[in-house]
């Protein structure tokens, strides 16, 4: 299995959501559009949205939110977030709660999650193999965002207990939207940058991810 992306440390790094109220595609066509649009670094697709372009799940950008509470689906049942005082974590959907969604400053929900505490989730999918987003996080300061090569959930999650593509064991992992939404750009002032995943067949999406310097 094959990962591509990059690593940061949020003590000098920081992760912003770039979200458009219009159709998909319609303010940032594509990851490099939505970094340059905040200065940033690096960008990496987002959470899941509807056929009409609404996100599938609570989406809170520079403290505006979009979206709902995703109570139902395991595509929201966990959260990237970060709070007022510049602190971000991955959390399960039970153990944020709604009530303390309106503190955030950044959120994205999506799902599920694929790892938690050093390990595996149990239920994932075991049967159709994509190309996957997701999001790591050690449980302190260092993070890292990228996609893989196709697989499935289930070898994934297994995937993230055994190997370190940012080179830290990983603490929490995060699935966001994958296939046809999964695009990533790096600049070419980070090392092994230029890169840019998007191929043909990609369909544009929602939100992004975008790593900025602190």
């Amino acid at each position: 299995m094959g990962f591509e992306g990059v690593a940061f440390d949020s003590r000098s790094h920081r992760l912003v959501i770039a979200d458009q109220d219009g159709s998909p595609g319609s303010r940032f066509p594509d990851a490099a559009a939505a970094a340059r649009s905040r200065g940033g670094l690096a960008a990496l697709n987002g959470g899941f949205f509807t056929p009409a372009g609404e996100p599938l799940g609570l989406v809170i950008s520079s403290g505006k939110s979009a979206g709902a509470w995703n109570t139902a689906s395991s595509l929201g049942s966990g959260m990237w977030h970060e709070d007022a005082a510049g602190q971000s974590a991955i959390s399960r959907r039970e153990a944020l709660g709604g009530g303390a969604t309106p503190a955030m400053r950044e959120l994205l929900q999506a799902g599920p999650m694929l790892l938690e505490n050093r390990r595996s989730i149990s239920g994932l999918d075991a049967g159709k193999s994509s190309v996957r987003s997701l999001i790591l996080w050690d449980g302190g300061s260092r993070w890292w965002l990228g996609r893989t090569s196709a697989c499935t959930l289930t070898d994934l999650s297994a995937s993230l207990v055994r190997s370190q593509p940012a080179g830290w064991p990983i603490r929490f992992a995060l699935n966001l939207d994958g296939g046809r939404s999964s695009e990533l750009w790096i600049s070419g002032a980070l090392a092994g940058g230029p890169v840019s995943r998007r191929p043909p067949w990609n369909r544009p999406v929602r939100n992004f991810l975008v790593l900025m310097p602190r």
